[in-house]
C-alpha cells in the first residue's frame, strides 16, 4: 500500500520592510485567501524593520495614544497587529512568522484555536531547541504580551510570543521569535507598558543569542545575520517532520489586496 501522500504548505519570505504597513496587510491578504480557498495554506517567514505592534485591547487604554507617540520617538513604527495579544516589539534581530491555515466543516476556524496555538509553538520551540536553547512552552510570570503558548528559556525568560486570528474559513497564527536584540525590546517597552499601564518584569525578555552566548546586538535589516538564517532554517526542518514546504512569491491578486488592507493595519489615535 502506497503511503498517504504529504501535505504541502507555501512558503513566503518575501518581505516589504520599507512598509511596514503593506507588510502586515500581505499577510491579512495572505490569510483571507487561504481562508476563501484561492490559494493553498501558507507559511511567512522574514526579518522585518522597527515595529511596535498593538493588539486590540491596547487599543482601550487611557494611555494609547501616548503610547504610539513614545513607540515612534525610539524609532518604531507603531502599528495595529492582525492577531490578538498585547504590545509586542519586532525589530532587525527578530523573525516574523505566520501560518495562514484553511479550516472548514463544524466549527470552522474557531473549533481548532488551541491545536493551532499549540503545534506552532511546539514547532518554533523544538527549532530553537535544535540551535542548543534550553527551549519550553508557557509562560514565564511577569512577561511582556503574556500568553499560555509562548516559548521560553529555561522558564526564566520570553523568546517568542504567539497571536491567532480567526475568520469564517481560516485562521492566521503568527508572532515574533527574538533571536537578538533582547535589551531593545526592554528599552522601549518599559515606558511603553508603563502608559499602558501594564505590569511586566523587563528581566523576562531575552534572545536566543544570548542563551547561545552571542552577542545581542542586532545586524542591519539588510545585511545577513548567520544566527537568523540558522533558525529560519531551523524552524522549516522542523516543518518538514509533517509536512512538504513549497517555496512560494506572491502573486499580483495578493499584492493588490494587501494594497486594500494596509489602511486597517495604521494606528487609530
Amino acid at each position: 500500500m502506497n503511503p498517504a501522500p504529504r501535505a504541502e504548505i507555501r512558503v513566503v519570505e518575501t518581505a516589504f520592510t520599507g512598509d511596514v504597513y503593506f507588510d502586515t496587510a500581505v499577510s491579512a491578504a495572505l490569510m483571507r485567501q487561504v481562508a476563501r480557498g484561492e490559494i493553498g495554506p501558507t507559511i511567512r517567514l522574514n526579518r522585518t524593520g522597527p515595529i511596535l505592534a498593538f493588539g486590540k485591547l491596547d487599543r482601550l487604554r487611557p494611555g494609547y495614544r501616548r503610547a504610539v507617540e513614545i513607540a515612534r520617538e525610539h524609532g518604531y513604527v507603531p502599528l495595529e497587529r492582525l492577531a490578538g495579544g498585547r504590545a509586542a516589539v519586532f525589530h532587525e534581530g527578530t523573525i516574523s512568522f505566520s501560518h495562514a491555515v484553511r479550516a472548514e466543516g463544524r466549527g470552522g476556524a474557531y473549533s481548532g484555536t488551541r491545536d493551532r496555538f499549540a503545534a506552532m509553538a511546539r514547532t518554533v520551540a523544538d527549532a530553537l531547541a535544535a540551535l542548543g536553547i534550553d527551549s519550553a512552552v508557557g509562560e514565564v510570570e511577569g512577561e511582556y504580551c503574556p500568553g499560555e503558548f509562548s516559548v521560553n528559556a529555561r522558564g526564566e525568560t520570553k523568546l517568542a510570543g504567539i497571536g491567532q486570528r480567526a475568520v469564517v474559513g481560516g485562521a492566521h497564527v503568527g508572532g515574533v521569535i527574538v533571536i537578538r536584540g533582547g535589551g531593545r525590546i526592554r528599552d522601549v517597552l518599559t515606558p511603553v507598558y508603563e502608559e499602558l499601564e501594564l505590569d511586566w518584569r523587563p528581566q523576562t525578555t531575552g534572545s536566543a543569542a544570548l542563551e547561545l552566548g552571542e552577542a545581542d546586538d542586532t545586524v542591519p535589516v539588510d545585511e545577513p545575520d548567520p544566527l537568523i538564517d540558522r533558525a529560519v532554517e531551523a524552524i522549516k526542518a522542523e516543518l518538514t517532520k509533517e509536512v512538504d514546504l513549497i517555496p512560494a512569491g506572491l502573486d499580483d491578486s495578493t499584492l493588490k489586496f494587501a494594497t486594500e488592507l494596509a489602511a486597517d493595519h495604521r494606528p487609530r489615535v
